[in-house]
């Protein structure tokens, strides 16, 4: 079994949890199975149900009887519950973006530092990659996307230029697509730049944000009273989803009153402060600079 992955925040995410011997929990972003193995080891009877829609992430299948893998995106969470007969849960567990390991395999697509095929698609099966999006979206559509997902300044140029350079010759791989887009990034900047840009082209690919609101709203149903929700999150647009949700119960983060005036708040926040890694551990594991752990408790 290999651990292709460093678990981010792996110590304050379990502890989060506030697990229960007996309890059922979920980890919703099992990867190389570093936050399900910790959680496994606290538990005495209780089961513990993993989702991960990579195919990359069954080589590391911890072999252990009270486990239930689930190979699908974490926005089907209520559906494979009731499948496997689990109305509802102690605690719920998410390690949000792309692991360590599909950013280091040059044919996955997700990083610019090496040269390969452009997909970036968490769920291999899946009809639509980063060649499509490239190739085939029309220009203010792109544009969106780079400036919604990817937060980029100039994304009306990079759009534009996108469909200068595609209309010449199909892009498909990632030198292709750097050299396209060269006269675009700044050269201060250009490993956050690039980085923004592959951000929103993943994010776009593999529909992330409409996952992960479908996901948070299952929860209120899902979680018993006093359940944990655990979410550990890399980038602005996540962690804002995230941070309203768990304070009003709503992606929007307004909050709903009854007749009389009182707030209905699904979740009680636990982390006032947002949770973030150690200088040891970002020394360790680079990926973790931009994690943020964010912790509530079903009211």
């Amino acid at each position: 079994m290999s651990e292709y992955h460093i678990p981010v925040l792996l110590e304050e995410s379990i502890d989060g949890l506030d697990l229960q011997p007996d309890g059922i929990y979920v980890d919703v972003t099992y990867g190389g199975g570093g936050h399900s193995r910790r959680i496994l080891e606290r538990l005495q009877g209780g089961k513990l149900v993993a989702f991960d829609q990579d195919e990359d992430a069954r080589q590391n299948l911890i072999d252990d009887d009270r486990l239930i893998f689930v190979s699908h995106n974490f926005k089907f969470l209520k559906n494979f519950l009731r499948y496997h007969g689990i109305g509802q849960v102690d605690g719920i567990l998410a390690d949000l973006g792309v692991s360590s390991h599909d950013f280091d395999q040059p044919d996955r697509g997700f990083s610019f530092r090496f040269d390969g095929n452009l997909d970036m698609r968490m769920n291999q099966s899946a009809e639509k990659d980063a060649v499509k999006v490239i190739n085939e979206y029309d220009v203010s559509k792109l544009g969106e996307i780079f400036r919604e997902y990817g937060e980029i300044q100039n994304w009306r140029n990079l759009a534009q230029t996108i469909e200068q350079a595609r209309s010449t010759q199909k892009i498909v791989t990632i030198t292709q697509f750097l050299n396209a887009i060269s006269r675009c990034v700044p050269a201060k900047i250009e490993k956050k730049y690039l980085a923004q840009v592959f951000q929103a082209l993943r994010i776009e690919v593999n529909g992330e944000m409409e996952a992960l609101e479908a996901f948070l709203v299952s929860t209120i149903e899902l979680l018993k009273p006093g359940g944990r929700l655990v979410v550990i999150s890399y980038h602005s647009l996540e962690d804002r989803m995230v941070k309203n949700f768990m304070r009003s119960g709503r992606i929007d983060g307004k909050t709903e009153q009854d007749f009389f005036g009182h707030l209905h708040l699904p979740m009680e926040v636990i982390t006032r402060k947002v949770i973030v890694p150690d200088e040891n551990e970002t020394a360790k594991n680079p990926r973790a600079r931009s994690a943020k752990l964010r912790i509530a408790r079903k009211n």
